[in-house]
């Protein structure tokens, strides 16, 4: 299987939502239900995909041109030392492209992202399971 990383378009709009709805299995914190979750996940990507967010970046993995998983980045600013940095805000594969290395190369096009953008470091945010 190949592997390969492009930019998002609005024809994969349908993919990506469908992909996030799967945050929903992986445990929310206490204090957010999985509703709530992929809820505020969708709306983001509704307005990206709407034209309402500007700056961020879609980034596909294809498995063989199927797509199989999506990274939306965007642009942060460090709440200490007010440093601009990359912040990788969903990572998300296909239940049928697990443990093929769609999320290693949609991590590896995440880093390609920040250094082209002069970003010193990129963060993201996981749940505990």
């Amino acid at each position: 299987m190949t592997i390969t990383v492009r930019e998002g378009t609005a024809a994969d709009r349908d993919f990506v939502i469908d992909t996030a709805r799967r945050f929903a299995a992986f445990g929310p914190p206490p204090w957010r239900s999985a509703l709530e979750v992929v809820g505020g996940e969708v709306r983001c990507l509704d307005d990206f995909f709407d034209g309402r967010l500007k700056g961020p970046t879609l980034l596909i993995a294809e498995a063989d041109g199927t797509p199989a998983g999506f990274a939306f980045l965007e642009r942060a600013i460090d709440y200490f030392s007010g440093a601009e940095h990359g912040h990788l805000g969903m990572l998300a594969v296909a239940e049928t492209a697990e443990g093929r290395g769609a999320g290693a190369a949609l991590m590896q096009a995440a880093e390609a992202w920040a250094r082209a953008n002069g970003y010193s470091k990129l963060t993201l945010n996981v749940f505990e399971g």
